[in-house]
């Protein structure tokens, strides 16, 4: 009985993932579809460039939410920790693959978008560190400074589940958490984001990435350019 109870845990969790309110924030504030904007993810950041900062800082709370809903039910359902583990990493997995926006390609082929998940990541680290939550938050700034400091959203996103793994890491080690399988949700859920942006980090490397930072070397005429 409690295989099915898992197993729909994972389910609902990768369900709630799924659901696209970026989509949705940006078809209410301007009815445009942000599937067409820019690159196209249902995430804050491309919200933001769609419908303005409110709607991607509410896009980016309900998708924190979405990762701390997943690792909540799966406490609340379940004693096995690796479907603790596996609930969030579901979430993530939704939000980037989500069943809601399913669509065909110009080849006929069958594809799910969403977003690239790094604050459903954010979320599920809190919701498993609970109630050391405030230790995860700690973590906060790093992806903004790679955000605005280094520039790109990319790499702020991907250093999302690089700063989990580290927090893990140091919680288990200095002995505030006895789950090992945390570090793993880090590690497995780094991997996903940088799937996810396997486009972005083509671009990177050949100079296309948008860039959002701050350099005040560069002329005002260049940083522009370099933004559109």
């Amino acid at each position: 009985m409690q295989i099915w109870m898992d197993a729909g845990v994972i389910l609902l969790a990768y369900i709630i993932g799924a659901i696209p309110f970026g989509l949705v924030i940006v078809k209410l504030a301007t009815g445009k579809d942000v599937r067409q904007i820019a690159s196209g993810r249902t995430g804050g950041t491309n919200v933001m460039r769609a419908a303005g900062c409110w709607a991607g800082i509410a896009t980016a709370l309900f998708d924190i939410f979405k990762g701390i809903a997943a690792a909540w039910l799966a406490r609340t359902f379940s004693s096995n920790i690796w479907i603790e583990v596996l609930a969030p990493v579901a979430a993530v997995l939704g939000h980037n693959y989500s069943i809601f926006l399913a669509e065909r390609n110009q080849a006929g082929k069958l594809r799910l978008r969403g977003g690239a998940g790094g604050a459903t990541t954010a979320g599920g680290a809190i919701g498993l560190a609970w109630p050391l939550w405030w230790m995860v938050v700690v973590g906060t700034p790093i992806p903004l400074l790679m955000l605005f400091g280094v520039g790109y959203a990319s790499l702020a996103t991907i250093s999302i589940a690089l700063t989990a793994t580290v927090i893990f890491a140091v919680l288990y080690f200095q002995g505030y958490i006895v789950q090992w399988q945390y570090i793993a949700y880090g590690v497995v859920t780094f991997f996903i984001l940088l799937w996810a942006l396997r486009p972005n980090i083509k671009a990177l490397m050949e100079g296309r990435e948008r860039f959002h930072g701050w350099r005040p070397w560069k002329k005002k005429d260049e940083e522009t350019k370099q933004s559109d």
